[in-house]
């Protein structure tokens, strides 16, 4: 077990820290903690992964949400964004990071599935439980309100 849960803790990682910026190591344990725990109910291992990332953009919404003060993009803290500069180990830049960090838990997650994990709108309203017109409306909303706060 031990094994598996190091193999998959960088995917959880990657998931988590742009969906719950400020305690994405909190979003990680906790996923991690419900993959150990639900990994018995599981019937199919080659969903294996699927199931791993339902659960983790769960988790990982569930603790921005316990955490985070929903506020929308600032576009004047964000003025100091010139350029993209890469982290080491794949991650995302530090200055989308911050982009990110500034959006709404709802509008974070959406853009995830959607430019991250490449998920078309309904696997991402399933996988969020909502609807497949809030996922279009609140991705509409969540690229303008980036575009903004990374033009200026």
């Amino acid at each position: 077990m031990d094994d598996l849960l190091a193999l998959v803790t960088p995917y959880v990682t990657r998931l988590c820290r742009p969906i719950a910026p400020l305690d994405w190591a909190d979003a990680v344990q906790e996923s991690l903690l419900a993959v150990f725990r639900g990994l018995r109910g599981l019937r199919d291992p080659q969903a294996f992964y699927g199931w791993v990332r339902t659960v983790t953009v769960r988790e990982a919404v569930r603790q921005a949400r316990r955490t985070a003060v929903e506020e929308a993009a600032d576009p004047d803290d964000v003025t100091r964004l010139a350029g993209l500069l890469s982290d080491d180990g794949g991650e995302l830049p530090a200055q989308v990071r911050d982009v990110l960090a500034r959006l709404p838990v709802q509008h974070r997650a959406v853009l995830v599935l959607r430019e991250l994990e490449d998920l078309d709108e309904r696997s991402a309203a399933e996988l969020l439980q909502i609807a497949p017109g809030t996922v279009k409306s609140r991705l509409h909303r969540a690229r303008s309100s980036f575009r903004k706060a990374w033009s200026r």
